[in-house]
């Protein structure tokens, strides 16, 4: 099986990717990285923690990228999706929506939620 994991150059997607390669290493699965802003984590982490990492992006031709991750996802159907999360006011929520609340809400498989400060880097 494997992990995926949505990725950003944030500092929640760090979070999200760090825990990421933990739980695929504790699990012997594998590692998807999912950059939906396009930035790839830095190379050898996942050497570093023995795990086999791939990578894919939002197909540039239309859907938006919290779309084509959930494609993704049933297409490879993940033991689980890891996603980095931040504190939102209901107000931006309402203006704004919640890529992670569309993950949550719209996955068939597990959706863990990582916070930074939450685990060791």
């Amino acid at each position: 099986m494997t992990v995926l994991v949505a990725g950003t150059d944030t500092a929640e997607g760090q979070a999200a990717y760090v825990f990421a390669l933990q739980e695929a290493a504790r699990r012997g699965e594998d590692l998807l990285y999912f950059g939906l802003s396009g930035e790839r984590p830095a190379p050898g982490a996942a050497e570093e923690a023995g795990v086999r990492e791939t990578y894919a992006e939002p197909d540039a031709r239309g859907k938006d990228g919290v779309g084509d991750l959930l494609d993704t996802a049933e297409r490879i159907d993940p033991s689980v999706i890891v996603i980095g999360i931040r504190q939102r006011t209901p107000a931006s929520k309402f203006i704004m929506g919640s890529s992670a609340q569309q993950i949550i809400l719209q996955a068939n498989t597990p959706v863990l939620c990582v916070k930074p400060g939450m685990i060791d880097a």
